[in-house]
């Protein structure tokens, strides 16, 4: 009788593929026999991370970098010996475009938030009377300590409606293609809340803990990273150190029953494996149909989602009149634009283009323009073609397009989110001990929040390994580990 501990990890994208990474790593460093299964239900690898290799051009479909103080993915790059792979991105003035026209984001500040004055005094984003009510943050008493409440309404207390909606806004809700009043604050910036609490000044707390070099003024580092070969690089390691015979493609599951101390998982060809732990990585919605005789996931119903497309352009630089000087902007909800930002590639990272050319990137998908996500392909494009044109100097037609549509797949952090997590993950331990989810719908939509994730993963697979070892366990059955 073997005594392997038998997982399956459902969903192949970044979560899943790190947490197979490291669960593999820890069971053989500890001389634990396994037998270790990811089940992906499409063709490839890696879920919204995507890149696109073409006529010389890296152009990334999903995530384009991540933060070098997220360290969970800098952990990871260095477990794959992809470190040498790594980039900063290259500084540059970003805009707000507001009142149509381009301005300035300003100088030191954090997340939309002002830690200096000087800029906050002499930036045009506000008016005067905008500009005071932001100052207001340093004299307002700090809220009172509640579980949850709207980030928005939160920032709109401290700050005032112009600055949470000329800048905070398109800056936050970007990140989580949400509606920032209706976004949970201590699921997306619960560091928001506690510098409220400690300094009673949000401004003042943002000024006594941000590092220096992110106030200063002068010439910074790049913030964010990314792969010289594009993201996906990342997703084909962790597929190399697994190797295909631990992964299933083209074969989703059709559901999950319990039996005894173990599970029985169904995929929909016919074939059933059993495990003695499962962990989830799909998106939130498939929980309710998987294990369709429990009712516990029912929580999870009430976190929405919403869509979001994104719009690659590459030109020759002999098609734009005047030169870009920054990385890009975002667009003040408070204007009839229907895209939210654009990048500027060629000059946020200069690697992903040739020479002489020049890559932009704009998005679409605000809360209340869902479907603009849906239009056919060339009224989408002819759109922002004409959002763009009408900010910046185009003269010549794109070498090609390239049009990323995420239909229903960015899950909505709405007030109380992490209280209905705990509730559901409080019956799991009940009623499906063994059972382990993680992923974006649940504790952070960035990659390095789901490598994150993947990494407390393995320490609870571990214990529940752990917890639940037969007495008479035979020890020296662990000292030839198999995968």
């Amino acid at each position: 009788m073997s005594l392997a501990k038998k997982i399956v990890i459902v969903g192949g994208g970044i979560t899943g593929l790190s947490a197979a990474f490291y669960l593999k790593r820890e069971m053989e460093e500890k001389q634990i026999p396994y037998e270790l299964t990811v089940i992906e239900a499409t063709d490839r690898l890696g879920g919204k991370i995507r890149t696109l290799h073409k006529e010389g051009y890296t152009i990334e479909r999903g995530a384009d970098s991540f933060l070098g103080r997220k360290l969970p993915a800098i952990r990871l790059a260095e477990a794959l010996d992809l470190s040498d792979q790594l980039v900063r991105n290259s500084t540059g003035q970003a805009y707000i475009h507001l009142h149509n026209q381009l301005h300035k984001m300003p100088q030191g500040a954090y997340m939309g938030v002002p830690t200096q004055l000087a800029p906050l005094l002499h930036t045009d984003l506000y008016s005067v009377k905008g500009k005071l009510r932001a100052g207001l943050d340093y004299v307002l008493p700090k809220g009172k300590a509640v579980p949850d409440q709207s980030l928005g309404g939160f920032l709109r207390r401290r700050l005032g409606d112009e600055l949470v909606e000329n800048v905070m806004e398109p800056l936050l809700s970007g990140i989580y293609s949400a509606d920032v009043d209706k976004m949970s604050l201590m699921a997306t910036f619960p560091n928001f809340y506690e510098l409220e609490q400690e300094h009673r000044s949000l401004i003042k707390g943002l000024r006594k803990t941000l590092p220096q070099q992110n106030r200063s003024t002068g010439k910074k580092t790049g913030q964010f990273f990314a792969y010289q070969g594009g993201f996906e690089s990342m997703i084909d390691a962790l597929a190399n150190e697994l190797g295909e015979e631990q992964i299933i493609r083209n074969q989703a599951v059709k559901k999950i029953e319990k039996s005894t101390n173990k599970y029985d998982v169904h995929l929909q060809n016919g074939d059933v494996y059993d495990a003695d732990a499962v962990i989830m990585t799909t998106p939130h919605r498939t929980f309710p149909k998987l294990f369709e005789s429990f009712d516990l996931f029912d929580p999870l119903k009430e976190i929405p989602v919403s869509s979001a497309a994104n719009i690659a352009f590459a030109f020759d630089e002999s098609a734009l009149e005047d030169p870009l000087d920054g990385t890009g902007f975002v667009v003040s909800r408070n204007s009839d634009f229907r895209i939210t930002a654009c990048t500027w590639v060629h000059k946020k990272w200069p690697h992903t283009t040739p020479k002489g050319k020049i890559l932009l990137r704009a998005f679409v998908g605000k809360p209340n323009d869902q479907e603009v996500v849906d239009l056919p392909d060339e009224e989408l494009t002819a759109l922002v073609r004409h959002d763009l044109q009408r900010i910046m100097k185009i003269v010549g037609e794109p070498e090609f397009t390239v049009i990323t549509r995420w239909k229903e797949q960015m899950p909505q952090y709405t007030v109380g989110h992490q209280d209905r997590i705990a509730r559901v993950r409080g019956q799991m331990e009940k009623q499906l001990p063994g059972i382990f989810l993680a992923g974006s719908s649940f504790g952070g939509v960035g990659v390095p929040d789901c490598i994150g994730q993947s990494e407390e993963l393995v320490a609870d697979v571990l214990d529940y390994f752990k917890e639940n070892e037969p007495v008479a366990s035979d020890a020296k059955s662990y000292s030839n580990p198999q995968s």
